[in-house]
Order: structure tokens, then C-alpha cells, then sequence
């Protein structure tokens, strides 16, 4: 007689239909056999899966875009991500460096992959791990152009771009409106923490003990005047001797400082000359025929 119950324990007849849910053994993409460079995997939020996801994830109502949950067991770490190709070897993925740090997952580990449904990012912040981030001209700008490598973000990843031949890394410090968000085709507005390991430049304190114009000390207008002072040397006698020769100059005044008196006559487009010597008498042209 036909029994049922190998239908109900099959793994799409039970639990979630439209949910994808496997393992796969990790490896970084260093590791993917074949001549073509896959550094595009490394600057971005997104893995290589066998072509037997896809086609159970086409038989599923998986809905667009494909967004998965990683869950490495061992340590109790997760992360959400995209994918980008699927033509990894069967049982394995390709994950990019940072992710596999982020998940604290070895060469060949296992991890858990599972399809899920993300909110769309609406807000999102960001600290950067080095100072170094600070010497990029518009770091927001680097930043928003990096980001469109990533399908998701996920509240405390590390994540990693790469700029101007330069690994930056920065950790998400929040999202909103939920831990996990979907960064595909949103608006979404980015703040940045301070560095890790930066400190501001300290700021000298003003000394409020050095003297100012109201208190009278008027040394400071010694040092700015450059006019002759007469009688301020020292002289020689003509016998040789040194004594009674030393000057004894009187003590500085304020009227020994010259400062300039503003012109308040000034108007704009008017240049006035104003000479100091004395202007001769005009003479009479009778005293100059005598």
C-alpha cells in the first residue's frame, strides 16, 4: 500500500515552501578556479553560489532581489548579503575576505545560508577603523559609490572598500529602519562616528595673564616701533675710561610712540596725499623782478 508520510518528511513539504535553506563549505575568492579575476567580489556585499541554488531558488516564490542570511553556528555570528554569480563548484560558496572575518569563519568552514526578506535602508552609520579615511577629499562620496557593490548592510559588520588602490574599512555603527536593511535601489541618507583612534588638534588656551592696552604697559609698543629714538646709544671717552659713560635713558611715555590717527573724512573713490612738510610762503612776483 502507498504511504504519505515520505511526501510530508521531504524538505519541501514541510516548514517553509518559499524559504531557501542550505549549508555550503566557504572559501574565500582567491580560492575560485579559473583565469578570470574576481577582485570584483572583494569590493562588495556579495557571494558565488552553485548553480543547484539556482535553480531551487527558481522553483521557489523567492522574491527579487535574492537577499540570503549567513549564520556560522560554531560562533554564533551572522551577516546578510546578495549574490552576484552562481558558478561556484557544488556544496561551495565564495565569500569575500571581510565577510568570512566578520563571520570568524576559516578556509573551507560551513555556513548557513538562508533565504530572507529585508526592510529598505533608510538611514545608515558608519565609523571608520583608521584616521586614514580623513585624507579622502569627499569621503561621503567614496563612501555612496562603494555601496553600490552591496545589497545589504547588517548593524555591527565590519565592512571594507577599496579606494584609490587603498583597503578602508568601516564598521556599520547603525541602520535603520531595522539591524538588517536592503540598500538596492533606496534613498538613504549616511552619517559618519568619528575614526577609531583620532583625536582632535589641541587647541592652545589664551593666556589672560599677558598684559593688554587698557592695563598701560606700553613695552609692546616698543618692540612695534621702528622710528628713531635720539640720545638711546652708548658712548666713549677719549681718555679710554668707562666711567660716568654709561647712558641713563628716561623711561619710555606714551607720547614716545607714534600711532596713526584715522582719516574719518575717508570716502570711497578718494585719494587724499597728506605731506608733512610745511607748505613756503608764496612769493610776490614784485620781489622777484627786484
Amino acid at each position: 500500500m502507498f504511504s504519505f508520510h515520505h511526501v510530508f518528511d521531504h524538505p519541501m513539504g514541510r516548514g517553509f515552501p518559499n524559504r531557501f535553506s542550505t549549508q555550503y563549505r566557504c572559501y574565500s575568492v582567491s580560492m575560485l578556479a579559473g583565469p578570470n579575476d574576481r577582485s570584483d567580489v572583494e569590493k562588495g556585499g556579495k557571494i558565488i553560489m552553485p548553480p543547484s541554488a539556482l535553480d531551487q531558488l527558481s522553483r521557489l516564490n523567492i522574491t527579487y532581489p535574492m537577499l540570503f542570511k549567513l549564520t556560522n553556528k560554531n560562533s554564533d555570528r551572522m551577516t546578510h548579503c546578495g549574490v552576484l554569480e552562481f558558478v561556484a563548484d557544488e556544496g561551495i560558496c565564495y565569500l569575500p575576505h571581510w565577510m568570512m572575518q566578520n563571520l570568524l569563519l576559516e578556509e573551507g568552514g560551513l555556513v548557513q545560508v538562508e533565504s530572507v526578506n529585508l526592510m529598505v535602508a533608510t538611514y545608515s552609520k558608519f565609523q571608520p577603523q583608521s584616521p586614514d579615511f580623513l585624507d579622502i577629499t569627499n569621503p561621503k562620496a567614496v563612501l555612496e559609490n562603494a555601496l553600490r557593490n552591496f545589497a545589504c548592510l547588517t548593524t555591527g559588520d565590519v565592512i571594507a572598500i577599496n579606494y584609490n588602490e587603498k583597503i578602508y574599512e568601516l564598521r556599520v555603527m547603525e541602520t535603520k529602519p531595522d539591524k538588517a536593511v536592503s540598500i538596492i535601489e533606496c534613498d538613504m541618507n549616511v552619517d559618519f562616528d568619528a575614526p577609531l583612534g583620532y583625536k582632535e588638534p589641541e587647541r592652545r588656551a589664551q593666556n589672560h595673564d599677558e598684559p593688554t592696552e587698557e592695563d598701560g604697559d606700553h613695552s609692546s609698543y616698543a618692540e612695534m616701533e621702528m622710528g628713531f629714538r635720539a640720545f638711546t646709544g652708548s658712548g666713549n671717552r677719549l681718555d679710554g675710561k668707562t666711567k660716568g659713560i654709561e647712558p641713563s635713558p628716561a623711561p619710555l611715555t606714551p607720547s614716545d610712540f607714534k600711532r596713526g590717527i584715522p582719516n574719518y573724512d575717508f570716502k570711497v573713490g578718494r585719494i587724499t596725499f597728506i605731506r608733512n612738510s610745511r607748505p613756503q610762503p608764496r612769493k610776490n612776483f614784485e620781489d622777484v623782478s627786484k
